[in-house]
């Protein structure tokens, strides 16, 4: 069963994407920027396979890729490939599972190299909902309305997910890992134009936090039921706090009972887009961290929010060139250097 993880006190890390197509600029960035929270970064300007979904297609039950889409092929033995997937989730057999450097030439390099000054090391892997969303079978119906994929994939993630944890602690030698599922489509949670159930939702998160031992987190960067992503008690809640501040703060008494139970909220508070970024001050974001620290502190103690807080960009930074994304990374440590220091002082 997944767990929490030590208090991160106010460092920064990042979310996921990176604009590069060199894994070793990627790294060496990551590295130098969030010594003790690196994160692995995926790379989809490297190569089509490294995308959001693609990155972990690769024992999707029927799975093709033609003219750069991701679909089902009904000619595969689909009930074979799927039955698979359940015996291999019953024996925890991860090994298929593994990530190849087509898919995440930025976990390859990362094996790689020195972790010895981490506290923690973090990847993404696509969350079950958004996978399911994103692909359609030869009805154009998305995969999570069919019963037997939405059954399957959260599975499908979970091996995955397991493998990636017990990667990251055999080459890095961290004594924390946390995997964080990327769910932007959790924006249909409540929708009526593109419903998300939450039984499903449930069903399959269970499937995943009963795989995976060390933290699992979510990130969604849309405006969510937050009381209901709160109440699956995610380790890690990661989200686009620059825009989205107002509706995730109406959810007070969820969040700070959320974080008293040993919750760690990721502040996403520097933009991701190159013109938002472009446009904002980090004294502007340090006021904007400020009010909301004001806020959540007036229903619990500051060394709480202090403890259970990351600073991150608002999401994967893949627009703009390698100096940008490098410039919105640094912000968001220095951002976090400012808040720790004072915090000391």
């Amino acid at each position: 069963m997944s767990s929490w993880i030590a208090p991160p006190e106010c460092l920064a890390t990042g979310v996921g994407a990176l604009p590069h197509t060199d894994p070793r600029e990627a790294c060496d960035a990551v590295l130098a920027l969030f010594p003790e929270f690196p994160y692995i970064p995926t790379l989809p300007n490297h190569g089509l396979l490294e995308s959001i979904v693609f990155c972990d297609s690769g024992r999707l039950p029927g799975g093709v890729i033609r003219e750069g889409r991701l679909g089902i092929d009904q000619a595969r033995d689909i009930p074979g490939e799927m039955e698979q997937i359940y015996l291999d989730f019953i024996e925890k057999n991860t090994a298929p599972y593994a990530l190849t450097p087509e898919y995440a030439s930025g976990f390859a390099e990362m094996s790689s190299r020195d972790f010895s000054g981490s506290r923690i090391l973090k990847c993404q892997v696509t969350g079950p909902v958004t996978f399911g969303m994103q692909i359609v079978d030869a009805e154009r119906r998305p995969l999570a309305y069919d019963d037997q994929y939405a059954d399957i994939l959260p599975k499908m993630i979970a091996l995955r997910a397991r493998w990636c944890e017990e990667a990251m602690a055999r080459f890095s030698g961290v004594k924390q890992t946390l995997v964080v599922l990327n769910e932007p489509y959790f924006a249909s949670l409540g929708s009526t134009v593109v419903p998300v159930q939450q039984e499903t939702v449930s069903a399959g998160w269970q499937d995943i936090a009963g795989m995976v031992e060390g933290g699992l987190g979510i990130h969604c960067c849309s405006n969510t039921d937050w009381a209901y992503v709160i109440s699956l008690d995610p380790a890690f809640l990661s989200f686009d706090a620059y825009t989205g501040i107002r509706e995730f703060l109406l959810f007070m008494e969820d969040i700070v009972a959320y974080l008293e139970r040993g919750g760690v909220v990721a502040w996403g508070l520097v933009p991701a887009q190159v013109q938002e970024f472009r446009a904002v001050t980090q004294a502007e974001l340090y006021r904007r961290f400020f009010e909301i620290r004001e806020q959540v502190t007036e229903f619990c103690p500051p060394d709480l929010f202090f403890r259970q807080s990351v600073i991150t960009p608002t999401c994967g930074i893949q627009a703009g060139d390698t100096a940008v994304s490098v410039g919105i990374m640094r912000t968001a440590a220095a951002l976090s250097e400012q808040i720790r220091e004072e915090w000391s002082g």
